[in-house]
């Protein structure tokens, strides 16, 4: 992270495998998980829930169907992150029509991309449930979203970052917070 010093390693891959452990038992504990489909917000949800269907699918001996959706086109702060935006997509496995839908997302922080994946999913269709799952809410909410399965609350300043890696994308599985 440019201009930004590393402060701490709050996760290391052990860590991380044991809280999405835990996260997985939550949403199983929560029920139906027949019925239950897991939807990554681009670009590190999405690893996160495939591992969270493995996971279940390990205890529950069931796969449960994993989407992706990408929200750029539905932030109401574009203008602040790119002058281009990418189109956006949402890719689902089933229609979601009466299904649970568990949004999973690495880290919540104002609510803004919670709430534009949201409005991503009920676009396809009305959902049964839509629940929100995150590895790491620090805090600073703008707007009334609170997650349902949260893998560690980590209370930060404005000015640190959180930055999730995942072997997919970035070779090594850690969580780690950085600051000026």
């Amino acid at each position: 992270m440019a201009g930004a010093a590393l402060k701490s390693r709050l996760m290391d891959e052990a860590t991380m495998q044991r809280t999405l452990t835990r996260i997985a038992h939550e949403v199983m504990e929560q029920g139906d998980t027949a019925n239950l489909t897991l939807v990554g917000i681009r670009r590190r949800g999405v690893p996160l829930a495939r591992r969270l269907a493995e996971i279940i699918a390990r205890f529950e001996g069931i796969q449960v169907p994993v989407g992706e959706v990408d929200i750029s086109l539905y932030r109401d702060d574009l203008t602040e992150l790119t002058d281009l935006p990418q189109a956006s997509s949402v890719s689902l496995p089933l229609p979601v029509k009466g299904r649970t839908v568990v949004l999973v997302d690495d880290v919540i922080f104002t609510g803004r991309t919670a709430r534009a994946a949201m409005e991503a999913v009920l676009r396809q269709g009305r959902a049964g449930a839509i629940r929100l799952a995150v590895l790491i809410d620090r805090g600073h909410r703008e707007l009334p979203i609170r997650p349902d399965f949260i893998g560690k609350n980590i209370p930060t300043s404005r000015s640190e970052r959180v930055a999730v890696h995942v072997r997919e994308i970035d070779g090594e599985n850690c969580v780690l917070l950085y600051g000026l």
